[in-house]
C-alpha cells in the first residue's frame, strides 16, 4: 500500500465514519467532561487524533498549513494553559504533537471542499423529496383543464352516425357519397381502436367501404375538439403564436387522444369502456386501419395501463405531448424546450413523492418509454389516415 493510501487509512479510522463531524469524534452530552490534552481547557472531542478543545484544535490545523517555521523565546521550556495558551506558538505546537496530534489527518483545502461537496450531495439526497409551489400549480391547472374537457362516461358524446359493424364489399353499400366525402385525415384521427390478431384480411382494399369509418370520424372529432379545450385552458400554452398553437396540436393530437383513451381501456378485456359505448379491436379494422398500427397500438395500451397510473401522471403526459419542440412548424423551440423540461421534472417529482414500492424506481422511465412509443406509432398513423382517404376518394368511381 502506498503512502497516501496509507495516510488516507489513518484518517478515516481515527476520524470515525460520520461525514457530518468535522475531522474528529465529538464528546457526548451523557459522557463525562474531559479536559484538553494541550492547554487543559473543555475538550469537546477528538481533533487529529487526540482530545482536545476547539481552539487547539483550530491552531494545530493552521499551525500545519503555515509556511514559517515556529520558534520559542524562552528554551522551549513554556507551560501550556488556558489562559497563557496565546503566548507562545511553538510550545503549544509541541505540546499538540506530544499527545499525539497527527499532521497527515489535517485536511488540504481541495479535501476540505470535496468532503463538503459529499455532505452536501447526502443531505440533499436524504432530505424529504417535495413539490415546489409552481409544480403543485402546474399540477392543479391540469387537473383543472383536464377534468373540464374529458368526460370519461362521455355523456356528452352525442349526435354521432351510429356504428356499423359490418363490413361490406363497396357495391353493397349504401352511404350517401356525401358522408364518404365529408372525412378528412383531420376528422379520421381515432388512435384509440385496437385489433385482435385473428382477424381476417386487415389491409385496406380497394373496392371496400370500411362501414365504422363514419362512427369514429365522429368520435374524433369529439376527443379533438375536446383536447384543443384543455389545452387552451393552459395559460402557458395560450401565452405561445397561433403558429405555434397550431404546430403543437397537430403534432400531439394523436397522442393525447391515445393518453386519454387509456384511462377508460380495460386490460381484462381489451375493451375500451366510453360510457354508454364500448369498443373492441375489430372497430378499429372496420375503419379501415391495418395491423402495421393496430398491432403495437393494442400493444401500447396494455402496457401502459398496466403502469397503473393516476390522473396527475396521465395528466402530465398529455402536457408532455402537447408541449414537444420539435414538432413540424414550431418557431419557439427555446421557450416550448423549457415547459417539456419543467414538466418531465414535475412528473419525476411527483412520482418520487407520492408512490412508494419497488415500481416506483421505474416508473419514470416506463412513461418516458410509453411517450416515445406514441411519437413513432404517430408517423404509422398518419400514413395509414392518408391510404384510408385514398380508398374513400377511389370507391365511387368503382361503384
Amino acid at each position: 500500500m502506498n503512502k497516501a493510501a496509507g495516510v488516507q487509512s489513518i484518517r478515516e479510522a481515527l476520524t470515525g465514519h460520520n461525514e457530518d463531524e468535522d475531522e474528529d469524534g465529538r464528546v457526548t452530552d451523557d459522557e463525562e467532561p474531559r479536559a484538553c490534552g494541550v492547554c487543559g481547557d473543555l475538550a469537546k472531542g477528538y481533533h487529529f487524533n487526540a482530545l482536545t478543545c476547539e481552539g487547539c484544535k483550530g491552531f494545530f490545523r493552521r499551525a500545519i498549513k503555515r509556511s514559517t517555521q515556529l520558534h520559542c523565546m524562552f528554551l522551549n521550556k513554556c507551560k501550556i494553559t488556558k489562559n497563557n495558551r496565546r503566548s507562545c506558538q511553538a510550545c503549544r505546537f509541541r505540546k499538540c504533537q506530544a499527545i499525539g496530534m497527527r499532521q497527515e489527518m489535517v485536511m488540504s483545502e481541495k479535501e476540505v471542499l470535496e468532503r463538503r461537496i459529499r455532505i452536501q450531495t447526502r443531505k440533499r439526497l436524504d432530505a424529504p423529496i417535495q413539490l415546489s409551489s409552481q409544480q403543485e400549480e402546474t399540477i392543479q391547472e391540469l387537473l383543472c383543464g383536464h377534468r373540464n374537457s374529458f368526460d370519461s362516461a362521455f355523456y356528452r358524446f352525442s349526435d354521432f352516425r351510429p356504428i356499423d359493424r359490418n363490413v361490406l364489399p363497396a357495391s353493397e353499400y349504401n352511404q350517401s357519397e356525401r358522408d364518404l366525402s365529408s372525412l378528412s385525415p383531420s376528422s379520421i384521427l381515432s388512435g384509440s381502436f385496437k385489433q385482435q390478431e385473428n382477424q381476417q384480411d386487415g389491409e385496406v382494399r380497394k373496392g371496400s367501404v370500411f362501414t365504422a369509418l363514419p362512427h369514429v370520424a365522429d368520435l374524433t372529432t369529439y376527443m379533438i375538439q375536446n383536447i384543443i379545450s384543455f389545452s387552451k385552458s393552459l395559460q402557458d400554452f395560450r401565452s405561445l403564436s397561433m403558429e405555434d398553437q397550431i404546430a403543437l396540436l397537430k403534432g400531439a393530437t394523436f397522442e393525447m387522444m391515445q393518453t386519454r383513451f387509456n384511462m377508460v381501456f380495460n386490460a381484462k378485456t381489451g375493451i375500451w369502456e366510453c360510457g354508454h359505448i364500448t369498443y373492441c379491436i375489430d372497430d378499429a379494422v372496420r375503419a379501415g386501419f391495418q395491423p402495421l398500427l393496430l398491432e403495437p397500438l393494442l400493444k401500447f395500451h396494455h402496457t401502459l395501463r398496466k403502469l397503473g397510473l393516476q390522473e396527475e401522471e396521465y395528466v402530465l403526459m398529455q402536457a408532455m405531448s402537447l408541449f414537444s419542440p420539435d414538432r413540424p412548424g414550431v418557431q419557439q423551440h427555446s421557450v416550448i424546450d423549457k415547459l417539456h423540461e419543467n414538466l418531465a421534472l414535475t412528473l419525476k417529482t411527483w412520482i418520487d413523492c407520492k408512490r412508494t414500492g419497488p415500481e416506483k424506481r421505474l416508473l419514470y422511465p416506463k412513461v418516458m418509454a410509453c411517450l416515445t412509443e406514441m411519437r413513432t406509432m404517430a408517423e404509422e398513423y398518419s400514413k395509414q389516415v392518408l391510404q384510408i382517404q385514398d380508398v374513400h376518394e377511389a370507391s365511387p368511381a368503382e361503384m
